[in-house]
């Protein structure tokens, strides 16, 4: 069974910075693209940034362009998001995302956390 644990969330002030971890562990043959989602209350869980496993392709939201930056360690199934300049907007849970095979014949399956909430306030 494939689990993705996320750490790192928590209060900050505007314009601090966090960084975020997820691990992925258990049955894993190969992870493809991962990613990081976050959904504040009120609103639809929407992409914040995804890398492919080569570690290119990065893609971010428009909105944490140039503040967040995602990055991974395949021999730790691991995806990093390093936040800085925080902004109050960027208030919400964030959920790690991962696409994988779990053997070598199986095909890649989308896995998500549970979410680690951040609070950026004064």
């Amino acid at each position: 069974q494939v689990q993705l644990v996320e750490s790192g969330g928590g209060l900050v002030q505007p314009g601090g910075s966090l960084r975020l971890s997820c691990a992925a562990s258990g049955s894993i043959f190969t992870i493809g693209v991962m990613g990081w989602y976050r959904q504040a209350p009120g609103n639809q869980r929407e992409l914040v940034a995804t890398i492919f496993s080569s570690g290119s392709n990065i893609k971010y939201s428009d909105s944490v362009k140039g503040r967040f930056t995602i990055s991974r360690d395949n021999a730790k199934n691991t995806v990093y998001l390093q936040m800085n300049s925080l902004k109050p907007e960027d208030t919400a849970v964030y959920y790690c995302n991962a696409d994988l095979k779990e053997t070598l014949y199986s095909t890649y399956q989308e896995h998500w956390g549970k979410g680690t909430l951040v609070t950026v306030s004064s």
